[in-house]
């Protein structure tokens, strides 16, 4: 028997080229570390302490790993939590002290009670009992997936709302025979499920965890306070105006090339069936999370968000509705590491004077009153959540923006809904956010679709947002 022989490749490039090519990622991390000390070495500028200084050296650093993504997001607030009191920006004891922060024990008691949700397949049921109960027809079964990705998305995750709706549409497309990329139902099913997804998820606290990284770092910085409530009452008009927009452009942009559902009721009819009766942990925990919901409605200024999380944490465990092994998987860690030095990073800037000396240097000629402040934020808060974390561009502009509300007079909370809102609106690419991803993996929705659809709800979004900040927010108390 011959042995086969395999005809090897000689890499002929230079030696020195070769330690170019496996040594960039060094040789990237060594330029950026000369790079921070040239910040730190350099002159004070004129308005600025040293200690702001080094907390512009270390937000710039911070951003171009957070735009490169060469490490970890979180990985890279850890090396913001190293930086700021090695440099001297803040003292050790504040560093680590600013990571208990409310805000992040509220991200944590939201994962942890939207993971018990998933968990107990109340949500799962939910889902397949108004698909099945309200999709008589393609138009109507079209928006039950809508409107349940959106309301679901208002107490969940939007991103695990994305990834337990998906396989269940996608056997909705399977059921009805669609062809993947050319049918034009099946591309309306997976816009419906990512769009509505999005646009709820900036509708509450639950949707995702910028707007309670937002609050805290607003609150350390001013000491000003965003509650549950506030919050929704001032966003839910966006969110009602753009849930009616998005729908109206999707059925207007692809055919709704199905004629009956029938095929669909079948499918759900059988799920209904197979997960059988309602147990009492899927009772249990609903009524939890609509108890904790109240709770954060009612008492929350009083008593605060996290408090009330945390308990309804400790309710679940102590009725035995989870398991820790149960729950863990739904618990994003990198995202609690990556919020609690976003926050370090926002007070560093405020404190050390860097903010509000970088906003005045920065957009001082442009933004020239309250409106345009706001109209500014928003837009290049929807502009750089396409192409980062949402995360990372409130931990951008957050401390630059509140810092230039001081020469406005204006309310801090308003600049910090201006950013807060836009960085959750991403549309028109798969990395923008999971959801878009998810929708993308199915094969119906192509790269092209999406970034055609999503730049115009990017450019109605920033013109729907700016019209209720101008008109209604005054009415609800929140007037520039």
């Amino acid at each position: 028997m011959k042995k086969e022989t395999v005809a090897a490749e000689i890499d002929r490039r230079s030696i020195w080229l070769l330690l170019i090519v496996k040594g960039r990622r060094i040789l990237f991390f060594l330029a950026l570390l000369s790079f921070l000390w040239y910040i730190v070495s350099i002159p004070v500028p004129e308005g600025l302490t040293p200690a702001g200084r080094n907390a512009i050296a270390i937000f710039f650093l911070c951003l171009i790993l957070w735009v490169s993504n060469v490490i970890p997001l979180a990985i890279t607030s850890l090396f913001a939590i190293v930086l700021v009191p090695l440099l001297d920006v803040l003292p050790r004891k504040e560093v680590y002290g600013l990571f208990g922060n409310e805000a992040v024990f509220f991200i944590l008691g939201a994962f942890i009670l939207g993971g018990a949700v998933m968990h107990s397949g109340l949500s799962n049921r939910i889902a397949l009992f108004i698909m099945g109960r309200f999709g008589a027809s393609p138009k109507r079964l079209l928006l039950s997936v809508y409107l349940l990705s959106a309301v679901l998305s208002f107490f969940m995750s939007e991103h695990a709302v994305a990834a337990m709706l998906f396989p269940i549409v996608l056997d909705i497309t399977k059921s009805l025979g669609l062809k993947p990329g050319t049918s034009g139902y099946g591309k309306l099913l997976f816009f419906s499920l990512s769009w509505g997804c999005v646009i709820g998820g900036v509708a509450t606290f639950l949707g995702g965890a910028r707007v309670p990284l937002a609050a805290g770092m607003l609150r350390e910085i001013t000491g000003k306070t965003i509650d549950f409530v506030s919050y929704s009452v001032a966003v839910l008009p966006l969110v009602a105006v753009m849930l009616l927009v998005g729908y109206l452009i999707l059925t207007r942009a692809f055919p709704m090339d199905v004629e009956s559902v029938e095929k669909v009721h079948e499918f759900l009819e059988k799920r209904i069936r197979a997960i059988g009766k309602v147990s009492y942990t899927e009772y249990a925990v609903g009524l939890v999370l609509l108890l904790t919901v109240i709770a954060w409605a009612t008492i929350g200024k009083i008593t605060g968000l996290s408090t009330i999380a945390l308990t309804s944490v400790v309710v679940l465990f102590i009725l035995r509705l989870v398991r820790w092994k149960d729950i863990e998987a739904y618990v994003n860690w990198g995202v609690i590491l990556m919020y609690g030095g976003a926050i370090i990073m926002g007070t560093a800037l405020e404190k050390s004077g860097a903010a509000s000396w970088m906003a005045e240097r920065a957009f001082g000629q442009w933004v020239v009153n309250p409106w345009t402040a706001i109209a500014f934020f928003s837009l290049f808060a929807l502009l750089l959540t396409e192409g980062m974390s949402n995360a990372a561009v409130i931990a951008i502009l957050l401390p630059v923006g509140v810092g230039l509300t001081q020469r406005f007079s204006m309310d801090p909370r308003i600049v910090t809904y201006a950013i807060a809102i836009p960085a959750g609106l991403a549309f028109a690419l798969p990395i923008s956010t999971p959801a878009n991803a998810i929708a993308i993996s199915s094969n119906y929705v192509t790269v092209k679709d999406m970034a055609k659809l999503g730049a115009v709800m990017t450019v109605v979004s920033w013109i729907v947002f700016n019209l209720v900040a101008r008109f209604y927010w005054p009415l609800v108390g929140l007037g520039y």
